[in-house]
């Protein structure tokens, strides 16, 4: 069996215990929702840290900031959001299906957007730091959003955010997310493969070799830099806006430290 053989063969086993598994082991669906979600994880830190040689520590901060971006859409659509996180509690908010799936398909755009734009933002301020300073300038920004996170009362502070309830049985909603997360693994797989193989890919691989080489041949290393974590960003954005549909409440530190597990 040649390379390829075997590769295609690999790629059809994963597909199909990525269809399976939730069928033999229902119980584990939440489980099984994480693996895909921790799958997504590794392949987008390889686009900065295995492709291009710089170490992100922050990737978690796209993922959080996509679970807060689709949660304000998500709520905000059809209530005061001061008063869906008020602490006095006390009054019940219902989401129609149309409201919850349109609120959520307007969250998932809004949390790839949110996440790219803090991507570009930031990258012009820390794609001046290389090596260990890169990886502790990235935690650093996800560690302070999430004590900036914390201090938003709007968004229920330090004591986090509940979701909208899924509008069905809570075994469709655990089906729902597990299908979403691992179609978008399998997305982000695909990409992040085909990527690799044309020009900007191979001149991410010449900014790691040597960055002041992939200059002076005219790559613009960081252009380059700020696409590849804006690319890392949007697929983690809209991870962010599933797990925090699947999880069905989130707080602060998921923008800091990941929690998942």
């Amino acid at each position: 069996m040649n390379s390829r053989a075997g590769k295609i063969l690999l790629y059809g086993v994963i597909l199909a215990l990525g269809v399976l598994l939730p069928i033999w082991f229902p119980a584990y669906i939440g489980q099984l929702t994480v693996l895909w979600l921790m799958v997504i994880f590794a392949l987008t830190w390889d686009i900065l840290g295995g492709q291009m040689g710089y170490n992100s520590l922050g990737n978690i901060f796209f993922f959080g900031s996509g679970m807060y971006a689709t949660a304000i859409v998500q709520v905000g659509l059809f209530y005061s959001l001061a008063e869906y996180t008020s602490p006095a509690g006390g009054k019940i908010y219902t989401f129609t299906p149309f409201q919850y799936f349109s609120g959520m398909a307007l969250g998932f755009v809004a949390a790839a957007l949110v996440a790219v734009i803090f991507a570009i933002i930031l990258g012009r301020i820390v794609f001046g730091l290389r090596g260990p300073y890169f990886a502790i300038g990235t935690l650093a920004i996800a560690t302070v959003a999430g004590e900036l996170v914390s201090s938003w009362d709007l968004v229920g502070g330090g004591s986090g955010m509940s979701m909208p309830n899924f509008p069905g049985e809570p075994a469709s909603a655990k089906t729902t997310f597990y299908i979403m997360m691992f179609v978008l693994a399998i997305v982000t797989f695909a990409f992040v493969r085909w990527m690799y193989g044309t020009r900007f890919g191979l001149a991410l691989n010449a900014i790691r070799d040597d960055e002041e080489k992939a200059e002076g041949m005219g790559i613009h290393t960081l252009r380059h830099k700020t696409v590849a974590w804006s690319i890392a960003a949007f697929f983690l954005g809209i991870a962010g806006a599933v797990y925090g549909n699947f999880n069905n409440f989130f707080e602060p530190i998921e923008v800091a430290f990941p929690t998942t597990t």
